[in-house]
């Protein structure tokens, strides 16, 4: 039988279904689900609302397929929680490197702009454990304890988005004081997108990123042998 391949076509419901037949297989989840979520959430604006409906359509995915995994259900939904996060993860370091492409040119991108970009970033690891907790409270009986032992281990170990988060955060701490910056980041964290132009900066570098991962890796060369 063939492998699943990522959909064209990245509904909701595809996605879902994806993400579903990967983790029913149960062969290298966690890179098919990384692809799978990168996949997605390039074809998503680069906000908020549209990074969460793509956390929700593949946790539902993996929550369905662990239903008739053929391999261990508790570790097919341990990985491919995994890769989601490493695909999230992705997402931040492009978030992160737009913010500096952004302030660096000095093109008319405002304090206020880049206070609620930063803001937005900042919840990302929050609204990626939150949504797979409202999936995980929703499974079936039989999913649920894998899914919140995964989920428990990544809230105790941390994410890889939450440390680029933090990465993020610590790089620009010193832009504006603390005090201004808890004060905006408290209003604007109700805000569900970015800013056009922040998003479309960071589209395109989170589609230069996953680019680079799907690259197969260079061939090495042999050495000639000594004569």
């Amino acid at each position: 039988m063939p492998e699943p391949q990522p959909p064209n076509d990245l509904s909701g419901e595809r996605i879902k279904a994806a993400a579903s037949e990967t983790v029913r297989e149960g062969t290298d989840v966690r890179a098919k689900v990384q692809e799978l979520t990168l996949l997605a959430l390039q074809r998503q604006r680069f906000d908020r609302h549209g990074m969460r409906e793509v956390i929700r359509s593949v946790t539902e995915g993996v929550a369905l397929g662990a239903e008739k995994s053929r391999t261990d259900m508790r570790l097919a939904m341990s990985e491919a929680l995994t890769g989601l996060d490493q695909a999230l993860r992705t997402s931040a370091e492009a978030g992160h490197t737009a913010l500096k492409q952004l302030t660096a040119s000095g093109k008319d991108f405002s304090d206020s702009e880049f206070k609620q970009a930063l803001a937005n970033l900042r919840k990302l690891e929050d609204d990626f454990l939150t949504t797979v907790g409202q999936v995980t409270d929703a499974a079936s009986e039989r999913v649920q304890p894998g899914l919140r032992d995964a989920l428990r281990a990544a809230r105790r170990t941390g994410t890889e988005t939450g440390k680029q988060v933090a990465l993020s955060m610590g790089d620009f701490a010193q832009k504006f004081s603390a005090a201004s910056m808890d004060a905006t980041l408290t209003g604007l964290e109700a805000a569900n997108e970015f800013g056009r132009r922040f998003a479309m900066v960071a589209s395109g570098i989170l589609g230069g990123l996953a680019e680079a991962l799907r690259a197969p890796p260079p061939e090495k060369k042999e050495k000639p042998k000594e004569p």
